[in-house]
């Protein structure tokens, strides 16, 4: 079975994109656990994080603060959380690294299990709006 990142960087998955640069790239979680809940990856693959270098770690998450500053203000959450998980035991479900970007909103609370699934349209409704935001 091949990697559903790697398909979604070669074109053969679709993903509602929020940013790119040569080495990263950053779309809406498929299953989101709140509304604007985003991932960031790097272009090369990597199973887990220690198989990167410190260089390169540094690089992706120097990005969060500019996606999550986005979703913000797109989605008008009041907070947000970050995760980033390695190896199965950890509950990482793709095998290539990523970071999560979990909007969080004061009057929702903050249940991590609970997942509100969008429809294709709002889905690329707020992957424009979060882009919007991006500078």
């Amino acid at each position: 079975m091949g990697c559903i990142f790697c398909e979604i960087l070669d074109g053969k998955r679709d993903g509602h994109l929020l940013y790119e640069d040569k080495s990263h790239i950053s779309f809406l979680d498929k299953y989101p656990i709140d509304v604007g809940h985003s991932l960031i990856i790097p272009r090369e693959h990597h199973e887990r994080i220690i198989d990167m270098d410190s260089e390169d770690v540094g690089k992706i998450f120097s990005l969060v603060p500019k996606i999550a500053n986005a979703i913000l203000k797109a989605t008008g959450a009041d907070a947000f959380s970050l995760g980033q998980n390695n190896g199965r035991a950890a509950k990482q479900i793709i095998p290539h690294v990523h970071i999560h970007i979990i909007p969080r909103y004061n009057s929702k609370g903050s249940v991590w299990t609970k997942r509100q699934i969008s429809n294709d349209d709002e889905l690329v409704e707020l992957s424009k709006n979060i882009r919007s935001f991006i500078v």
